[in-house]
């Protein structure tokens, strides 16, 4: 046994608020997995709804386990002391369940370690009846499953609200079944993807040929979503210090966007756009403002939501203050700045993108450089001293111009900033998050290549001599490498779930792939033919194939597509 590290997760359990699984016995029991740290799980409003969810059930219930910090990995390792649940302390095998919500590509490398630490088996088809069914769900489950598919037994496709309550019922009725009847069950609820249960083919030059459904399921998985979503709830139902948000309440004010943005996967993967109601959202805030005065207000296009100056207002009346992740360019209002103000924020972010006119046009971003420069001034203006700008680098037809055009973008960003700054008599800093584009699935880019490393650093190098130029300005690039794997894994079939072990053992990927006998380049680089079939189409996340192609279409020739409508049909979300 290791005492030391019982005694810091039950410090961790001490130091929380807000729900405690249900007790022992007589329940379905569930483990849920979030495959990173305590404090990055606890910053992820889709971990701690899950787990809200599972415990709101009589008959279930639920427990979390995390990856170790780095020195409690090493104690592990040096101790041999299997993974445990922070609530109980109980191992894997405990458990009838083992559910992993899996956000990030990246965090897949954490699973070997995991399942070594649990004393599971990692490969699927090395698992019987004597060990828990392993599904997996998030972000990642329904936009590429593939990469996973010899590891999981099962994956729920879509959003856990929708899909977790016929499952759990199927599974607390299911008595004594044998596993492949009891998967055979699981496969025909909406949403849940078995993959045991389909076939897969690949032609001579590598591309996949078929994936044939078989025993009954469904030749694709239909992607599951909340229709309306002031019957759910989504906030920080647990509130702790030890995460990025520790001083604040998280709330999901929306969900899904209208924009279009052609790079932005959950742009697509959680149409249609939805927002709850100013009277069920006040409810969730003021069950926050019992823990927190500030809410962190969380949706994919924050300022978009219809009443948020009201909800600004209730917020402040009730003695609290706000929080967002970045804004809106084109919908950021003098009032919201000066609610962002009033609430302390010393740094304000906004998404330009991309820094040519033409580039901007081609992902449908749907903004100028004066309206950039107009959301600029309000926020200088209102004595926000500290900006964040995001751009991508490396989008399908991007040339060096463009680098240029976005060079230039920022010196008129920074005229503008630091104008208003003399008049404060205090110069804030300027700072550029600058990240390479990822094709991803489900979005209309997923047939363009991402950059070859080589090309990405000639122009993180011009990027970075000429911010090194501009006093008050500085630069951050997210590091090639991670990103290049997050690719692979994101647009990969099952072959590349052979990695995996690899990769977590601390391989770089050509070597990785090297012992695997695949070649990264025919994952990451390579451009897809507008017939070829895709790994993740084994799921319908209810978006037509064709507005997918006609969107990348009109994305090379810059032409830009107006937001979506509720009730249209041009991408069959809503008439599907």
């Amino acid at each position: 046994m290791s005492r030391k590290l019982l005694d810091k997760a039950r410090r961790r359990l001490a130091g929380e608020t807000g729900i405690r699984s249900n007790p022992w016995g007589g329940r379905l029991s569930v483990a849920l997995i979030f495959p990173n740290t305590y404090h990055q799980a606890m910053s992820n409003l889709g971990f701690l709804s899950i787990y809200n969810l599972l415990n709101s059930r009589e008959d279930t219930l639920c427990e979390r386990f995390f990856l170790p910090d780095p020195d409690d990995l090493a104690e592990h390792q040096k101790t041999g002391y299997p993974l445990f649940s922070l609530e109980s302390e109980r191992f894997l095998a405990d458990f009838d369940l083992i559910a992993f919500s899996i956000s990030f590509e990246n965090d897949y490398l954490n699973l070997p370690d995991i399942f070594e630490m649990g004393r599971i088996p990692f490969w699927r088809e090395e698992r019987d009846a004597r060990f828990p069914l392993v599904l997996a769900g998030g972000v990642c489950a329904f936009l590429n499953p593939e990469p996973l598919a010899e590891v999981m037994d099962l994956f729920a496709v879509g959003e856990g609200e929708v899909l977790l309550p016929p499952l759990l019922d199927k599974l607390g009725s299911a008595g004594e079944v044998d596993r492949s009847s009891l998967l055979t069950d699981l496969a025909a609820i909406p949403g849940i993807y078995v993959p045991s249960m389909y076939r897969v083919d690949y032609r001579d030059d590598g591309t996949l040929k078929a994936a044939e459904a078989e025993g009954g399921a469904p030749r694709k998985v239909d992607r599951q979503w909340v229709r309306n979503l002031d019957e759910t709830a989504s906030r920080s139902f647990i509130v702790t210090s030890e995460t990025e948000f520790g001083d604040m309440a998280l709330t999901e004010i929306s969900r899904g966007c209208s924009r279009g943005c052609r790079f932005c996967a959950a742009g697509f993967i959680y149409l249609p756009p939805r927002e709850r109601g100013l009277s069920p959202l006040l409810s969730q805030v003021e069950a926050g403002l019992c823990e927190r005065t500030k809410i962190g207000l969380v949706g994919a296009a924050v300022s978009d939501y219809s009443q948020i100056e009201a909800l600004n207002r209730e917020i402040f009346q009730r003695g609290g203050s706000v929080s967002v992740a970045s804004l809106r360019i084109d919908s950021l209002t003098a009032e919201e700045v000066r609610a962002l103000k009033a609430s302390g924020h010393k740094t304000v972010a906004l998404a330009p993108e991309a820094g040519s006119q033409r580039m901007r046009d081609a992902i449908n971003k749907g903004i100028d450089a004066d309206q950039i420069l107009a959301a600029v001034s309000l926020l200088a203006e209102g004595g926000i001293p500290n900006l964040k700008l995001y751009f991508l680098v490396g989008l399908p037809g991007e040339a060096a111009e463009d680098i240029e055009e976005m060079l230039a973008l920022v010196r008129e960003i920074r005229e503008v900033w630091l104008a208003e700054g003399k008049k404060r008599g205090r110069l804030g800093t300027i700072t550029l998050s600058v990240n390479p584009f990822i094709p991803k699935p489900f979005t209309p880019f997923q047939w363009a290549p991402m950059d070859d490393e080589k090309t990405l650093k000639k122009k993180f190098k011009t990027i970075r001599s000429a911010i090194a130029r501009m006093p008050n300005t500085e630069v951050n690039f997210e590091s090639l490498r991670p990103a290049v794997v997050q690719a692979f894994l994101a647009r990969g079939d099952r072959r590349v779930g052979r990695t995996l072990p690899l990769l977590a053992s601390g391989k770089n990927l050509k070597a990785a792939c090297r012992e695997a006998d695949l070649d990264p380049a025919f994952y990451v680089t390579r451009s897809r033919g507008e017939s070829e079939l895709f790994p993740w189409e084994v799921i319908d996340c209810g978006v037509k194939r064709e507005h997918f192609w006609s969107e990348f279409q009109k994305g090379l020739h810059g032409r830009l597509s107006p937001p979506c409508q509720a009730g249209c049909t041009r991408c069959g979300v809503c008439s599907g």
